[in-house]
This record gives C-alpha cells, structure tokens and sequence, in this order.
C-alpha cells in the first residue's frame, strides 16, 4: 500500500519512501538508502548533499562516491574500510570529515548505495 504524506513523500509499508526529485521516482529504504542504485546519477546526489547541508560536492568528496560506485558495480558490495582507503588514497578519518553521518549515512546514501543491512 502506498499513500501520501505530510511531507509530500510516499511511503510503502513505511519501510520505503518513493520521493520525487529531479523530475523522476526514486525509491529509498527508511534510512534514506537507494534501493536500487541504478536509480542513481550524479545530480542526484547534489540535490542530497545540498539535503544534507553540504553546499556542492568537491573533488575530494566525487572522489569518494565514484571509487564507492565503481567498487560496488564491480564486486557486488561496497568496500571494506582498507580497501576504501586504497582506492581513494585518504586516511578512513579523513573520509569520515567530508559527509555529514560519515561514510556509511553519508557517502553511501550520496553514492547511491544500497543499504548496508541489506547487503549481507
């Protein structure tokens, strides 16, 4: 069942909110994780940063998103914290800094991610 909130959002089951952004439908978890990251572009993921408090995205923070995307679309999973730190050649505290809710509530949700508990 999906019905209107007071928010303008809808919700499916309340597990789920379908939010109208950008001109499309995207589907999120009730943490505020994508439930398909295919629904994902690089727009996106400014309107939520911009959602989140950050102003535009840098190149440290593209950085981060795009090494999470890649690593995701190639593995399957989003990377353990020493591969995250190879791949982006920034210290795990660093990454941290640049998201509001850290890597896991904040460059997870920007890059478009899956939620974690959904990944096991």
């Amino acid at each position: 069942m999906v019905s209107a909130s007071d928010s303008g959002a809808y919700t499916t089951a309340d597990r789920y909110q379908v939010r109208d952004i950008d001109g499309r439908q995207v589907l999120f978890d009730g943490e505020g994780f994508f439930n398909d990251p295919d629904d994902w572009t690089e727009s996106l993921a400014g309107i939520l940063a911009k959602e989140m408090g950050l102003g535009d995205l840098g190149e440290s923070q593209w950085r981060v998103i795009r090494f999470l995307r890649d690593f995701y679309y190639t593995n399957g999973r989003a990377p353990l914290n020493k591969q995250l730190k190879a791949g982006t050649g920034m210290s795990i505290m660093d990454m941290e800094g640049l998201f509001p809710g850290g890597i896991k509530h904040g460059a997870r949700i920007l890059a478009g991610l899956p939620n974690p508990k959904s990944c096991l």
